[in-house]
């Protein structure tokens, strides 16, 4: 585990993999999370904790590194400078971020997210996910879906815990700004909180052909996050959402170079 939490950058150290992990890395990792997981689940029933949900985020990194991947984290101070919560906005390519970003954001404050629904039916993974306060929607009315956000998502920013959106409609390895909604600064808005742009590369966790969530593990692909500097919402917010998708189509250039 993590001695002490991140406090503005982290780079995995090299590290010796065992040779299943180097054959078949899908299969070492995915029995591992698995084993996160289970566990994680069966905590549940003695009451999950925030604490507990980062202790066992920080078992998935290092259960992740034990299978090759390597993890570099940059400019976390832009939030763990912050005197209050935020609305981290954050580009969203695989289900790697969400088991991640609790001991990366959430040892330094309260987060939750904002998810699908469907992710609460999930076996076993659903009595985790129930646990850390999520804002859930249904992805079939986008009218709908914008009030729950705003709604719970003020709420939950007034009880102290800093939101993460990801406004991409599906997980992708770029940036389309056309389906790059504005929803997290909507709601940085509504809150009056400032909206913290965060890039995500997480492409080593591969989108799955039948299963979407369970796809190829590419360990010689780097896992990265970047923070960028928190913005204020002035107007109508359309300039700090200008900035948001700059920082974040930015910084996934400069790693693909």
């Amino acid at each position: 585990m993590f001695t002490v939490p991140i406090s503005d950058t982290y780079d995995s150290l090299p590290r010796r993999v065992g040779p299943i992990s180097r054959w078949f890395p899908s299969l070492a990792f995915y029995a591992r999370v698995l084993e996160v997981v289970v566990r994680a689940a069966a905590s549940t029933r003695r009451g999950y904790t925030h604490a507990m949900w980062v202790n066992d985020s920080v078992r998935f990194i290092r259960a992740a590194e034990a299978t090759g991947l390597t993890f570099h984290v940059e400019g976390l101070h832009h939030f763990t400078n912050l005197p209050g919560p935020c609305v981290v906005v954050a580009n969203h390519m695989s289900t790697l971020e969400t088991f991640a970003l609790p001991a990366i954001l959430g040892a330094h404050r309260p987060i939750c997210f904002v998810l699908k629904e469907s992710l609460l039916r999930y076996p076993v993974f659903r009595h985790v996910v129930k646990n850390t306060h999520p804002v859930a929607v249904r992805r079939q009315n986008p009218r709908e879906d914008l009030e729950i956000i705003l709604t719970q998502g003020a709420e939950r920013l007034a009880q102290g815990f800093s939101v993460v959106v990801f406004p991409q409609t599906t997980r992708r390895p770029d940036i389309d700004p056309a389906s790059f909604n504005s929803i997290g600064v909507k709601l940085a808005k509504r809150a009056q909180v400032p909206v913290l742009p965060m890039a995500v590369d997480t492409r080593a966790w591969g989108t799955g052909r039948i299963i979407k969530d369970f796809g190829p593990i590419r360990p010689h692909i780097p896992v990265r996050f970047a923070c960028g500097a928190p913005l204020a919402i002035t107007g109508n917010g359309k300039d700090q959402h200008a900035q948001v998708l700059d920082f974040l189509q930015s910084s996934l250039r400069r790693w693909h170079a």
